[in-house]
């Protein structure tokens, strides 16, 4: 199918955009860490129940050591580390900022994936990717400043959301080593929220806060109930879709779609959360709809 990469990604941003919404209300109520922490351990049953269904098998076992080798050390990076950084820019600068700094990743992923693998880009979608990404930009910048911001907290945020966009741009190209052929995305995520789940609880453990974690969950059911829906939309169906992107267009086309979610933001804000759209928002938006465009013709 022509351009199944490019709308994977679109799907992937759409998903994103709701899993933020169900992530942002359960951090509220448990906290960034527990939330990470739970995200992916949801993501992973998720993942287990859907691969036993689809193929008959929990786990894929029978993937080979060269792809559980890529998508592991992708685990890692993107959804370990990667998403870690996220959650710390987020609470040194919050999420505008931060965001603003993951829009960073498919630079740093056009350069990876030249770098490693010589994957290049036409004219036409480096021109998408630029006015796409000028596009989100813009409307990440029309929101709101928050002035109680110390220059310590900007510094390790700012340094926390490059390292966030570098992770997930590393991930990316990883996880397209490991996406070879037609193997399932829902298994290929499976592999990497494995990996994840088992870097985040280790290292929870050796801080002596997974008990804690567990205790924190059983007494807010509701941010387990957002976490549920975050899980679903993003960790479970975002990344999987994330990943068949990748599979099927280059990783900067695919992260520079990818990198959408606050342009869709707006509506849901405006409709849900009752929150005031300036124009400059409104340009933005329409800005990154033609950046996307651009990315849809070569």
């Amino acid at each position: 199918m022509k351009f199944l990469g490019e709308f994977a990604a679109l799907f992937t941003s759409f998903c994103w955009a709701l899993s933020a919404v169900g992530f942002s209300n359960s951090t509220n109520r448990l906290g960034s860490q527990v939330t990470n922490r739970l995200r992916v351990v949801l993501a992973m049953v998720a993942l287990i129940a859907i691969n036993t269904v689809l193929y008959g098998k929990p786990i894929p076992w029978d993937a080979g050591l060269d792809r559980w080798g890529w998508l592991t050390i992708s685990g890692l990076i993107g959804l370990a580390l990667g998403d870690a950084f996220l959650f710390a820019s987020y609470k040194h600068i919050g999420p505008r900022l931060g965001l603003l700094l993951l829009s960073l990743a498919p630079v740093f992923g056009s350069a990876i994936a030249w770098v490693l693998f010589r994957e290049t880009l036409t004219l036409l979608q480096l021109s998408g990717m630029i006015v796409t990404l000028a596009g989100i930009s813009w409307v990440v910048a029309a929101r709101p400043t928050d002035d109680s911001q110390t220059d310590h907290d900007l510094k390790r945020g700012v340094l926390f959301g490059i390292l966030a966009a570098l992770g997930q741009a590393a991930g990316l190209v990883l996880s397209k080593q490991g996406m070879g052929g037609d193997f399932s995305p829902f298994a290929g995520t499976l592999i990497r929220m494995i990996a994840a789940v088992s870097a985040l609880w280790l290292v929870a453990a050796f801080q002596g806060q997974a008990a804690k974690t567990v205790q924190t969950i059983r007494e807010n059911p509701l941010g387990l109930n957002w976490a549920i829906f975050g899980a679903f939309f993003g960790p479970v169906m975002g990344v999987s879709a994330s990943l068949l992107a990748v599979q099927h267009a280059e990783v900067g086309v695919a992260s520079t779609i990818m990198a959408l979610p606050p342009v869709i933001m707006l509506p849901i804000s405006y409709f849900f959360y009752r929150e005031k759209l300036n124009w400059q928002s409104v340009a933005g938006t329409l800005v990154a709809i033609g950046g996307v465009a651009l990315l849809f013709l070569h």
